[in-house]
């Protein structure tokens, strides 16, 4: 992805990321996915992280504009394109940062089970791009910036550019360790 994306192109990316995602992890076996990596966590741990992080992330496009306005204000500049944002998002990642305590899911079992947990991951992106594009315009994507807990105050738009590169980045890490790296 490059540039700077309408709400459209933002909810494609969504839905090619929640696409892949799933694919990936229905690939796995349930010992891949629910065992931990030493200190890192399960896939299964990884997939609960990002549906607290979409939940959450999705309250800036469900909540009514003024309530929006009041938790993180008006933008004072425009969108960053979507690979500034990974890039400063990377680079808050090098720098050490971590997921802040309300977004480290706890270990999840086998019993809890991975199609329900895919389901949890699908309905919450889904939700998301939904409410995106019923309840957001353009202009408000640029209009409304949110506090996000690495990148500091983040426009709409870039909290959807955010939540297709998160997935991504998650997705990553468990192709990753699943290939034994």
């Amino acid at each position: 992805m490059k540039g700077r994306l309408d709400i459209n192109a933002i909810n494609m990316g969504l839905a090619k990321a929640t696409k892949e995602f799933v694919a990936f992890c229905s690939t796995m076996s349930d010992e891949q996915f629910f065992k931990p990596h030493g200190e890192k966590w399960s896939a299964a741990r990884q997939v609960k992280h990002l549906v607290q992080s979409t939940t959450i992330s999705g309250y800036a496009f469900k909540f009514p504009k003024w309530l929006v306005s009041l938790a993180g204000g008006k933008a004072n500049r425009p969108s960053r394109d979507y690979e500034v944002l990974v890039e400063k998002y990377a680079v808050k990642l090098q720098q050490g940062g971590k997921a802040p305590a309300r977004f480290i899911p706890k270990p999840v079992s086998p019993g809890y089970g991975r199609e329900k947990l895919l389901n949890e991951f699908a309905a919450s992106m889904n939700s998301l791009a939904k409410a995106m594009t019923r309840k957001r315009s353009e202009q408000d994507m640029d209009k409304y910036v949110i506090p996000h807990p690495l990148l500091g105050k983040i426009t709409l738009r870039e909290l959807g550019y955010f939540t297709i590169h998160h997935t991504y980045h998650h997705l990553n890490s468990i192709r990753e360790r699943a290939n034994g790296n």
